[in-house]
């Protein structure tokens, strides 16, 4: 699963990203504030957002209340030492679908993610996504414009499925490094630029408007 993690407390973020990621092989995200959960949040799709109640900035609360607002539909665990019947209840209140109290058991941490997994929160992505005059086959990886097959690379596949499943939204060069390349590897964000680049060529129409939005400073949208 793909998991956002929100927790400031970094020997835990560390610790909980560790076990995420190496003994369950989640795809773990990990953040330490809440605006940059809230960003995060909007601009990937993730099948768990984990979020500390008490964050710097905005606080887990606050974030879990304004995705909601924003019709966000995936599943939010909460995270706090706050453990009064009230404080529960004004967690579920704000959009959460479950809530771990600290410290606990990296085990019972699990078994919550699983059940939140298990549930269909948001709605099936279609596996052939049509653009104007551009088909996108998600299962088979092939991409034609105009009923001309275009020949793509992986990484410039998974860029472009990438922002097709968030059209509309901005994408920050952060976030596409993470999910194309990952945090780990050495590539530059100026190889972001030169794909996005190469990607243009082989998929805007021929009247030269741009498919692939650029917002100078953040990154990369998909605009219909």
């Amino acid at each position: 699963m793909n998991i956002l993690l929100a927790e400031d407390d970094r020997r835990l973020g560390q610790l909980v990203t560790h076990l995420l990621s190496k003994k369950e092989n989640h795809r773990v995200d990990w953040v330490q504030s809440g605006d940059d959960a809230y960003e995060y949040a909007k601009a990937a799709a993730y099948d768990v957002v984990i979020l500390d109640w008490m964050m710097p900035q905005t606080d887990g609360l606050e974030v879990c209340r304004r995705l909601r607002r924003d019709g966000y539909a995936g599943a939010i665990l909460m995270l706090t030492a706050k453990d009064t019947v009230h404080d529960r209840v004004q967690g579920l209140d704000a959009g959460a679908d479950d809530y771990l109290v600290k410290p606990f058991e990296f085990e019972e941490l699990q078994a919550r993610i699983r059940a939140l997994g298990r549930r269909s929160f948001a709605p099936l992505q279609t596996d052939v996504m049509t653009l104007p005059g551009l088909v996108v086959n998600r299962s088979e990886h092939t991409v034609s414009r105009d009923g001309v097959l275009v020949q793509l690379s992986p990484r410039e596949f998974q860029l472009l499925d990438l922002l097709l499943q968030n059209r509309g939204h901005v994408l920050p060069r952060e976030v596409i490094l993470d999910r194309v390349w990952g945090f780990d590897s050495d590539v530059t964000k100026n190889a972001i630029d030169a794909t996005v680049k190469l990607l243009r060529k082989k998929i805007d129409p021929p009247d030269g408007d741009t498919l692939i939005k650029s917002v100078r400073g953040i990154g990369y949208k998909l605009e219909l």
